[in-house]
């Protein structure tokens, strides 16, 4: 008896929705960060994306995004603003090349480690998304932290989704509380009605995704494995 493990699944190109594609009939809003270096939430400073990326997600979870946006909007008249999904093999190299991640080589270490290896995790199959709520202005809900916070004292992550205190105001610290539990309210009410089984990432208030035990059953998404107009980086 063979104890190699099971053959990964490949995703297909086809098996990729284009989230671009529902910002004119649900509401969404895609800000694809790491396509431009001088973003204020792109974190590495540098572009990791093609300027004519877009923003790709599996095909299971993007229902499961815009079935959530639409709870949301219907509830508080807030929109998704979807930050990141896809995110290649490729793309996870050049940001670990990045020289702030280099200067925190603690990003990639256990336990709670903050940026994964090559290939793991949901991102490099379109199974993990990150969001921020924004109002019809566009304007940024108080979430407490930017998007891609990343702390220095990893003990103390106000990222975190079990952190509470905010600073002494007690009004704010229950209004960001009140709109991480919109958020997650909506993607956990989304995927039960879809009959799927979501996480959402305990450090990262803004990452949602599908369970490791069936994410990692697929092969990482390669962009030399995507026709041109899909791959999101030039390497």
């Amino acid at each position: 008896m063979s104890d190699a493990a099971p053959a990964l699944k490949p995703i297909s190109p086809d098996d990729l929705v284009a989230l671009d594609d529902f910002t004119t009939t649900h509401p969404v809003k895609v800000d694809l960060v790491y396509a431009k270096p001088d973003h204020p939430d792109n974190m590495f400073k540098t572009k990791i994306y093609r300027p004519d990326a877009k923003m790709w997600g599996h095909r299971e979870l993007v229902p499961i995004i815009l079935a959530a946006a639409k709870i949301c909007f219907e509830k508080t008249g807030w929109i998704f603003e979807i930050k990141d999904c896809l995110r290649t093999f490729e793309a996870q190299t050049l940001m670990r090349e990045t020289d702030i991640v280099r200067a925190h080589p603690q990003w990639l270490e256990e336990p709670g480690r903050l940026l994964s290896p090559p290939g793991a995790g949901g991102h490099p199959r379109g199974m993990a998304v990150d969001i921020i709520l924004v109002d019809k202005n566009g304007d940024e809900i108080d979430m407490g932290t930017p998007f891609d916070f990343l702390t220095e004292d990893r003990s103390n992550n106000p990222a975190a989704r079990n952190y509470t205190r905010f600073g002494d105001d007690e009004g704010r610290n229950q209004r960001i509380l009140h709109h991480r539990r919109v958020l997650e309210e909506s993607m956990m009410l989304a995927a039960t009605e879809a009959g799927r089984e979501l996480l959402p990432l305990p450090q990262e208030w803004w990452d949602f995704r599908f369970l490791k035990s069936y994410s990692e059953t697929f092969a990482p998404i390669r962009d030399a494995a995507l026709p041109s107009k899909m791959r999101m980086t030039d390497l």
